[in-house]
Formats: C-alpha cells, sequence, structure tokens
C-alpha cells in the first residue's frame, strides 16, 4: 500500500502568508523611508560636533604658542589662520579631515557646511569666528545655537524637517 505524503503547502496557507508579508511591509516602508531625513540630521550635527572639538584643539594650540590676532599656525601640513584666538572662517575648511557629503561656502556670517541631497537649503551648520577679543566662536544651525536640553531639541527637530 501506498500512503499519500504531503507535496507542499495549500493555497490557503500560501494567501495567508502573502496577506501577511503585505502588512509587515505596508507597516515597515514608511518608517524606512523616515531614516533617510533622521541619517542627513545626525550627520549635520555631528559636523557640528566634530567643528566645536576642532576649534577648540586648534585655540589650545594658538593659547600654547602665545600666537596673536591674523597668526598663520601650521597644523598637519595646512595653514590656519587665527582671529581672537580661533581659527578664523576660512580656516575651519583646513581643521576637517574630511566633508564629504558636505558644500563648503562663506557665507555673510561665517563658514557654512550644507548637507548634500538634503530637502531643503536649510540643512547646514555654521562656524562663526569670535567678533572680539575673549570671544567665543559660535556653532549655529538655522534655528539657531545649541546652549540647552530644549535649544537641542528644536535643532534636532528643525533638522529632521530641513534635511
Amino acid at each position: 500500500m501506498k500512503s499519500k505524503a504531503q507535496a507542499g503547502f495549500t493555497l490557503v496557507e500560501l494567501i495567508v502568508v502573502i496577506v501577511i508579508l503585505g502588512i509587515l511591509a505596508a507597516v515597515a516602508v514608511p518608517r524606512f523611508l523616515g531614516l533617510e531625513s533622521q541619517a542627513r540630521a545626525a550627520s549635520v550635527r555631528s559636523l557640528g560636533g566634530t567643528l566645536q572639538s576642532a576649534v577648540s584643539m586648534a585655540h589650545g594650540i594658538c593659547i600654547a604658542q602665545n600666537c596673536a590676532n591674523g597668526a598663520v599656525i601650521a597644523m598637519d601640513g595646512k595653514n590656519i589662520t587665527f582671529a581672537n584666538g580661533y581659527p578664523d572662517n576660512a580656516s575651519t575648511l583646513n581643521l576637517l579631515q574630511s566633508t564629504e557629503g558636505f558644500t563648503a561656502a562663506i557665507s555673510a556670517t561665517g563658514q557654512r557646511f550644507s548637507k548634500s541631497g538634503a530637502k531643503t537649503a536649510n540643512c547646514w551648520v555654521e562656524y562663526r569666528q569670535p567678533a572680539a577679543a575673549n570671544a567665543a566662536p559660535i556653532i549655529t544651525y538655522r534655528v539657531g545655537q545649541i546652549t540647552s536640553a530644549v535649544s537641542e531639541t528644536n535643532v534636532t527637530k528643525d533638522l529632521y524637517t530641513q534635511c
């Protein structure tokens, strides 16, 4: 006697699996689409932090060498011009190892780094050299500086919508 072995899935089982996969795709795809803007916003925030660190290190070198206003110091083979103890706007580009994914341009107020591929032109971070002696440089975004948890939240929300 031959026994009948099951040869595969029934049509009902296949339809149920396809329906479940369709529901999962309908829920997951919109979530993945939003990640692109969040990634661009995170890279802008990261560049802002990198700028802050690089400028602080250059400032330390300037203090150690007792540099004067307008002094030029070679760092890693690149000339950095100092204004009021900090790198000037144009020199910040030389402090960064890579600006891949960003377009750097001198604006009316400082050195602006705009994120390539952003939804709008408002996805940027900007370095502003100190305007006077004993002043600190400013790292700013479209909606302002990060000075507190509230301003950090505002900057992050704005970058999510603009990037």
